[in-house]
C-alpha cells in the first residue's frame, strides 16, 4: 500500500464507454432549424453543436487527448470528510524545480475541471527565474476522476475539507493557494483559508464576489453617485448586470432541481455537450477555442468517474444545505489575500471592494480574459501570482515560511 494511500493513476476510458458515445451521437435528434437557431442570445448554436456532435461522433481522437492528459503525473489518494464516506480523489502533482518550491492548491469549479491547470503547470513549476511551485490540482469529488458522493449535504466546507486533506495525504501542512477562474474554486478555497488558517497562509483569487450586506451597498451606491468607478469599473458591473439578467439561469435550475437535469447530462451527450458549449463561449474573452479543446474538455465530464449528472450537485447542497458557512466565504477571512480581475469573467466587481474579503496584499485588473483565466490567459495569472509570492511581492515574507515548510517537509512524489 503507498504510503498515505497515495497511488498513481492513469486516465483509462474503457473502449465500451465510448462506443456507447457513439451509439448516441449516432442517434441523436436536434431542435428544429428556425431563423434564429444561430443566434446566440438565444442559447447554444444549434448549427455549431451540431457540427462539433458529429466530429465527436466521427473525427475526435479520444484516446490522443487521454494520452496527452496522461503526461501529466497524475495520482489518487483516499480522504475522510467528516459525516461522509471515505473518498478516491483524483489530483494533478507537478513538483516545482526547486526542493524548496512553495505548494499550490489549484482548484476548479464548474463546467470546469483539473485539465484547467495544463496551460499554467510548467510555467509554475518551472519558471526561468523568480519563485517555483509544487502544484497540486484535484478533480473535486463529483468531478472528473473522483468518487462520487452518495449522501446528501455535501456542500462548500465538505469539497474544502477533501481538497486540504489532500494536501495533508502529500505532507503539505502549509501551503499558498490559487483558484482557477473564481467559480467553485474561488468559495471552496475561501472555506479553506476559513476552516484552516493554520495550513492556508495565503490565497490568490481570480473571481470577485462579496457578501451584498448593508455596508457594501452603501458603498456601492456612494460610488455610484460620485462617480468614482473607472471605465473598466464600470463596464465590469455592466458584465455582472448581463450575467444576471441574462447569463445564470442555469444557476437556477442546477440549485433547485438538479435531478431532474441530471437526466438529460447523464443520457444526452449532445444535451452535455450544448450546456457546457454555451459557457465555454459566454464566459470567455473571444478565445479561439479548437473542437479537440471543446471536446476534449466535455469528455472529461462524460467519461467521468461520478458522472456528468453528479457535478451539478454542488449548486443545491450550497444553496440548501449550509447557506450561513456559504455566506461566511463571502466576507472577510484573515488569510492574506490576492485578487486578478479578467473584464469576461461574470463578476468582475471593483477590485477596491475586495478588501471585504481579507486583507489584500495583491490586486491587478487586466485587460483581457475571462472567466477560465489560467486557460485563456495563462501567462497573465502565473504572472500575477509569481509576483504576489515573489521578492518585492505583498505575500513574499509568506511565500519564505511556505519554502522553508517545503524544504523540510518529507516528500515521496
Amino acid at each position: 500500500m503507498a504510503k498515505n494511500n497515495v497511488r498513481p493513476f492513469k486516465i483509462a476510458v474503457p473502449d465500451e464507454s465510448l462506443d456507447l458515445l457513439r451509439s448516441k451521437l449516432e442517434l441523436a435528434t436536434f431542435p428544429v432549424e428556425v431563423d434564429f437557431s444561430d443566434v446566440n442570445k438565444y442559447g447554444a448554436s444549434r448549427s455549431e453543436v451540431k457540427r462539433l456532435a458529429e466530429y465527436w461522433k466521427n473525427g475526435f481522437d479520444w484516446r490522443t487527448q487521454e494520452a496527452r492528459l496522461n503526461n501529466m503525473p497524475q495520482y489518487t489518494t483516499a480522504v475522510k470528510v467528516d459525516g461522509f464516506d471515505d473518498l478516491n480523489i483524483h489530483f494533478i502533482h507537478q513538483r516545482g524545480k526547486s526542493p524548496d518550491s512553495i505548494p499550490l492548491l489549484f482548484c476548479h469549479g464548474w463546467p470546469g475541471s483539473f485539465l484547467e491547470v495544463t496551460k499554467i503547470l510548467p510555467l509554475l513549476t518551472n519558471p526561468k527565474d523568480g519563485p517555483s511551485f509544487h502544484v497540486v490540482a484535484p478533480s473535486l469529488p463529483n468531478f472528473g476522476f473522483s468518487d462520487r458522493v452518495k449522501e446528501e449535504g455535501f456542500s462548500i466546507c465538505h469539497y474544502a475539507q477533501a481538497a486540504h486533506k489532500v494536501m495533508l495525504n502529500l505532507g503539505y501542512d502549509k501551503y499558498g493557494k490559487l483558484t482557477q477562474g473564481g467559480d467553485w474554486g474561488f468559495f471552496i478555497t475561501r472555506s479553506i483559508g476559513a476552516q484552516f488558517p493554520e495550513s492556508c497562509l495565503a490565497s490568490h483569487i481570480n473571481m470577485q464576489m462579496i457578501f451584498p450586506g448593508l455596508w457594501n451597498a452603501s458603498r456601492f451606491g456612494l460610488y455610484y453617485l460620485l462617480k468614482w468607478f473607472t471605465k473598466p469599473e464600470s463596464e465590469g458591473l455592466s458584465r455582472l448586470g448581463w450575467y444576471l439578467k441574462e447569463g445564470s439561469g442555469y444557476l437556477s435550475e442546477q440549485s433547485t432541481k438538479p435531478l431532474t437535469l441530471g437526466f438529460s447530462l447523464a443520457d444526452s451527450p449532445v444535451g452535455l455537450l450544448a450546456w457546457i458549449y454555451e459557457k465555454l463561449r459566454d464566459w470567455t474573452d473571444d478565445y479561439p477555442w479548437t473542437d479537440d479543446e471543446i471536446l476534449t474538455w466535455v469528455s472529461i465530464y462524460q467519461f467521468s468517474k461520478a458522472g456528468p449528472a453528479a457535478s451539478v450537485q454542488i449548486y443545491y447542497e450550497a444553496r440548501h444545505t449550509e447557506s450561513i458557512e456559504t455566506r461566511k466565504t463571502l466576507q472577510y477571512v484573515s488569510v492574506p489575500l490576492g485578487v486578478s480581475c479578467f473584464p469576461k469573467d461574470i463578476s468582475p466587481i471593483p477590485i477596491a471592494f475586495c478588501n471585504a474579503l481579507g486583507p489584500l496584499v495583491f490586486q491587478k485588473r487586466h485587460a483581457q480574459g475571462g472567466h477560465f483565466a489560467a486557460y485563456e490567459k495563462p501567462e497573465l495569472l502565473v504572472d500575477d501570482v509569481r509576483g504576489m509570492f515573489g521578492e518585492g511581492g505583498g505575500a513574499y515574507s509568506i511565500a519564505e515560511q511556505l519554502r522553508v515548510a517545503a524544504s523540510s517537509a518529507s516528500r515521496i512524489y
